[in-house]
C-alpha cells in the first residue's frame, strides 16, 4: 500500500511501484494500430500519436494506461500515455524494441534527465529546469527548480492517475523541502473533479506563506510557484539575458513584454544607465520592483535607474515619437498560439519590430525574441530582417540563439524559442 502523496507533509523514502494505474486482470491490454503515415512519422522518433490515426483500438482506453501500437504486421511500434480527452491521443514513450515499462525503466528514465543537468549549473543558478517533456522522455510533464521548491506542471490527464507515484519518485531522488503542482488549463476541471488535485497544491513539504526566491547567475529573482504563468517565471531565457549583460554597458535600456524585470536585472548589473519596464500587467511590474530590491547589494544594480510604465507594450511602441534607447528587447508572449495564427503572428512580428528599430538610437542593440511554436526560427529571423532592411538603417547580425541547455527541443513542435540581435 502506497501512501497517499498528496496528504503527506514531508518527502516519503520508501521505492514507488510501478507508475501504471492497476486494471483488472481479465482486462486486455489497451492495443492501437495506426495509419501507415503515422507508422512511419512514428518510427522517425516523434513523440506524438493523434487520435485521427488510430484506425483500430481493441477498447475504450482509460487516462493514463499504456497503450501499445503495432504496426500493419502486427509487430511492436510503440508504447505510450493514452489520453481520451485529448486529440493527441497517445504520448509515447518508447518506440522500436519492446521494453517492459516497470519501476526500474521509470527510475532509470527519470534519472537520465537528471543527469544531464548535473553539470551544467554552478552554484549561482539554482532555478533551471529538471525535466522538459518530451525532450526528455516525460512526455506531457515539465519539473522546474526554484531553490529548495520543485515545480511539476501537467499538461495532459494521462499522468492525474499517476501521479501519486511521480511525487514519490520525485521526494525520493530530488531531496527538496517541497513539490507544487502546476496544471494546464485545460486539465484543471476533470483534475479537480476526478482525481481531487488542484492547481497550486503543494503535494510534499510545507504550505507557502508567498513567492519563493532563488538565484540565477547571482541575481536573485522571486517565482510565484503557485499562481504565476508556467511555472512562476521563465527560465528558458537565462541564456538570452546573460547575452544583455555583456551589451548593456553605459547603454539606456528598453525592456518591453518585461514581466518581472529578468532582462532588465542582468542590464543594471551589466552597466546600464537605465532600465524601463513596459508591461501591461500592474502585477508582474510590482514584482520587477521587488526582484530590484532583492539585488540592492550589487552596486552596479543600486546605481541603475528603474523605471516601469504600465501600458500595452505593442500600443506604447507604435504611438512613441520621443523616447529613444540604446538597447531595446522585444520579447512578447506567443502571438500564434495555433497554426491558424502563424501568418498574423508574422505580421505583428514584422511591426512590433519596425516599431522597436523606431525607439532604437544609433549605434543601439536591438534584441527581439519569439516564443510562438507555430512560426519556426527561420520565419522569425527572415521577419526580423526585413523590417530592419525597410528601416533604411544598417545593422549587423550579431548572433541568433535557441534553446538553453536544460530546455532540449528533440523534435519540431517542440522548438519554440529563437532569438536574435542586432546591431546598427
Amino acid at each position: 500500500m502506497i501512501a497517499n502523496a498528496r496528504d503527506a507533509s514531508s518527502p516519503a523514502r520508501h521505492h514507488p511501484r510501478s507508475l501504471q494505474p492497476e486494471k483488472p486482470a481479465n482486462v486486455p491490454r489497451l492495443r492501437l494500430r495506426v495509419t501507415a503515415t503515422a507508422e512511419t512519422i512514428l518510427r522517425g522518433g516523434h513523440p506524438w500519436l493523434f487520435a485521427d490515426s488510430i484506425r483500430e483500438q481493441n477498447r475504450d482506453g482509460q487516462p493514463g494506461e499504456l497503450a501499445v501500437i503495432y504496426d500493419r504486421k502486427d509487430k511492436f511500434l510503440a508504447v505510450g500515455l493514452f489520453d481520451p480527452e485529448s486529440p493527441l491521443r497517445v504520448r509515447v514513450l518508447h518506440a522500436g524494441k519492446p521494453v517492459t515499462i516497470d519501476e526500474n525503466w521509470w527510475r532509470e528514465n527519470f534519472s537520465k534527465a537528471i543527469d544531464r543537468r548535473k553539470n551544467i549549473f554552478g552554484e549561482r543558478t539554482n532555478g533551471f529546469r529538471w525535466i522538459n517533456g518530451e525532450s526528455d522522455n516525460w512526455p506531457g510533464l515539465v519539473l522546474d527548480r526554484y531553490a529548495e521548491t520543485l515545480v511539476l506542471k501537467i499538461y495532459t490527464v494521462a499522468w492525474l492517475p499517476r501521479l501519486d507515484e511521480v511525487t514519490l519518485l520525485i521526494s525520493e531522488l530530488l531531496k527538496s523541502e517541497r513539490l507544487v503542482l502546476r496544471l494546464s488549463r485545460n486539465i484543471q476541471e476533470i483534475a479537480r473533479k476526478n482525481f481531487h488535485f488542484e492547481d497550486g497544491q503543494v503535494l510534499f513539504g510545507e504550505k507557502l506563506a508567498g513567492n519563493v526566491t532563488f538565484l540565477e547567475t547571482g541575481i536573485c529573482f522571486e517565482a510565484d510557484v503557485v499562481r504565476g504563468q508556467k511555472t512562476g517565471f521563465f527560465l528558458d531565457q537565462r541564456e538570452n539575458r546573460r547575452r544583455v549583460e555583456t551589451l548593456a554597458d553605459g547603454r539606456d535600456v528598453l525592456n518591453a513584454f518585461s514581466f518581472s524585470g529578468g532582462f532588465s536585472l542582468y542590464a543594471a548589473r551589466g552597466g546600464a544607465k537605465s532600465v524601463t519596464d513596459l508591461d501591461i500587467s500592474a502585477h508582474a511590474l510590482e514584482s520587477a520592483k521587488r526582484n530590484f530590491a532583492l539585488n540592492q547589494a550589487d552596486a552596479k544594480i543600486a546605481a541603475c535607474r528603474h523605471e516601469t510604465i504600465q501600458t500595452d507594450a505593442f500600443a506604447w511602441l507604435e504611438q512613441n515619437t520621443s523616447r529613444k534607447f540604446d538597447l531595446v528587447v522585444l520579447d512578447p508572449p506567443s502571438l500564434a498560439k495555433r497554426e491558424a495564427e502563424r501568418a498574423g503572428a508574422i505580421q505583428a512580428y514584422e511591426k512590433l519590430t519596425a516599431n522597436g528599430i523606431k525607439a532604437l538610437r544609433r549605434a543601439g542593440i536591438l534584441v527581439a525574441a519569439s516564443c510562438s511554436a507555430h512560426v519556426s526560427a527561420a520565419e522569425f529571423f527572415e521577419t526580423v530582417r526585413l523590417a530592419a532592411r525597410n528601416s533604411g538603417r544598417k545593422f549587423v547580425e550579431m548572433e541568433t540563439t535557441g534553446h538553453p541547455p536544460d530546455h532540449p527541443a528533440t523534435f519540431a513542435e517542440a522548438n519554440y524559442l529563437k532569438c536574435i540581435f542586432l546591431k546598427s
